[in-house]
């Protein structure tokens, strides 16, 4: 049996500390361990981003869609963030504690809910983005 450590929850999954690694429990393969909590978080991430039938995508303090989902995918990048706003958006979420969310309001486009995560430290904090 393996040693259980912490337990916490990371955007609606759950992640346990295991010796050797971390488990996702809601990983579809029960035996994956994965070796770093960054890979486990990120996994969650993308989950997140895919639960969702309208856009949503992870936004990095570059100004780039790290990920995005299939709706977003059908759209384009552009047109659901255009360019001109990600820094703006980006710098909302630089202003919220982690976990929290805003909204990021422009006539030019739809309404933006944002998400302050981190996902590893050496790389500080994204921003999940989403049609509110």
């Amino acid at each position: 049996m393996s040693d259980i450590g912490t337990i916490f929850g990371f955007l609606g999954g759950t992640v346990v500390a295991i010796q050797g690694g971390y488990k996702v429990l809601q990983y579809p393969k029960p035996d994956r361990v994965f070796k770093r909590l960054s890979d486990a978080k990120w996994f969650l991430t993308l989950r997140w981003c895919e639960q969702f039938t309208t856009p949503a995508g992870v936004l990095n303090l570059e100004g780039q869609l790290s990920f995005c989902n299939a709706a977003v995918m059908a759209m384009g990048e552009d047109k659901f963030l255009p360019p001109e706003h990600r820094q703006p958006i980006f710098h909302c979420c630089l202003s919220l504690p982690l976990g929290e969310t805003t909204i990021y309001a422009n006539p030019a486009i739809p309404e933006i809910e944002i998400m302050a995560i981190e996902i590893d430290q050496r790389f500080g904090r994204v921003a999940l983005v989403r049609y509110y």
